[in-house]
């Protein structure tokens, strides 16, 4: 019997689920994704070191066309074993509150189908299912609902713990919302992370100000600055409107309003519509946590995602902290693929608290 867990990361990406599973313990074996770009960053010596010391291999796979048998045989892992969990956090943009394209959500659905089927083939100990609370609250149509079913009446049945968390309250400071699904087949239930206690809106130490900023190592730049060291503290060029348009932002939280009535700058979508999408060209809050790090977080013009205080938008390594990647974390690519690949990541801290619950449960159960 092996020493820990053991894992499977479906739609790994660069490896966020993954990180955050080590770091609580549980041996991540392999990631699957169909993006190649990716594994240079997850199989990264240095980032997702198993407790063998090697990395946690890549597996550049279709899910669509993969079966149990080769899973296996690429793993060597087994069916039915009780110290194995497979994880499937597929990609999200499908079942997003601003995401309607009706083809798009059937490849979501086929893509979560595509892991029930090796989920009721292999049988692990565990499954574990992190999404946008759209695959929940749109169940039927996501395919969550078969997904469920399924489980519950497998040929060895499980239970299944559930729920929508703000990750504000897990570690991970951003004012963002996740479905969570823990299911096993082992005595007992396990129990979703519990939520830090907090006597304001959001917890305290969750604010911006507590990541990013001089005291956290995140030196001062301008737009368009290039690191040149692997802490990619780099920061996306900005048109000139653009850069005048921050510059009249308010700092610390101001919003777009502020140059709503300059002719030059004002945006003809937006006129008279100053509360449509008002996030868009603001800034980032010192005293509370980041919006939702999407995959264009280091873009001013798709979010809030303007720095408090300087006139750009965040860096990168900014944007891979307020996900929790550790600090040493090496990205792989160009920005564009690297602001991709962190914001489409599972917050490493909220994977490293589903993993302590998968773990607490399954060391209870070797008594």
């Amino acid at each position: 019997m092996p020493p820990t867990l053991q894992a499977v990361d479906f739609f790994c990406g660069a490896g966020g689920m993954t990180n955050g599973l080590l770091q609580a313990g549980i041996d991540v074996v392999a990631g699957v994704d169909n993006h190649l770009p990716c594994s240079q960053t997850y199989q990264h010596k240095t980032n997702n070191v198993r407790p063998n010391g090697t990395p946690s291999q890549f597996l550049h796979k279709d899910i669509n066309s993969l079966t149990a048998d080769k899973l296996l045989e690429l793993t060597q892992l087994k069916r039915r074993d009780d110290n194995l969990v497979l994880v499937g956090c597929s990609p999200c943009q499908f079942w997003s509150k601003v995401n309607t394209d009706k083809n798009k959500s059937a490849q979501g659905k086929r893509l979560l189908d595509h892991f029930r089927d090796l989920v009721l083939d292999i049988l692990p100990a565990y499954v574990v299912v992190e999404n946008v609370p759209g695959l929940s609250t749109r169940a039927e149509d996501s395919g969550l609902d078969e997904f469920r079913n399924s489980l519950r009446t497998a040929a060895l049945p499980y239970r299944i713990s559930e729920g929508v968390v703000s990750v504000a309250f897990h570690g991970v400071p951003q004012k963002r919302r996740r479905y969570t699904l823990i299911a096993t087949r082992l005595p007992g239930e396990v129990s979703l992370p519990e939520a830090t206690v907090a006597t304001g809106a959001w917890p305290e130490d969750m604010a911006v100000k507590n990541f990013l900023g001089c005291s956290n190592g995140f030196a001062p730049i301008p737009a368009g600055h290039k690191d040149p060291t692997g802490f990619h503290h780099s920061s996306a060029i900005l048109h000139p409107q653009n850069l005048e348009r921050i510059k009249l932002t308010e700092k610390n939280g101001g919003k777009r309003s502020a140059w709503r009535n300059n002719a030059e700058l004002m945006i003809p979508a937006y006129v008279g519509k100053d509360e449509d999408f008002p996030d868009v060209y603001g800034r980032m809050s010192w005293d509370e946590p980041a919006p939702t790090i999407t995959t264009k977080f280091n873009s001013l013009s798709n979010g809030r995602f303007g720095h408090p205080e300087e006139d750009r938008a965040i860096s990168l390594r900014e944007g891979a902290t307020l996900q929790t990647f550790p600090k040493d974390y090496s990205f792989v690519g160009g920005q564009l693929e690297i602001a991709r690949q962190i914001g489409n990541a599972v917050p490493p801290e909220l994977a490293r608290r589903i993993g302590h619950q998968l773990l607490t449960h399954w060391t209870a159960n070797q008594h």
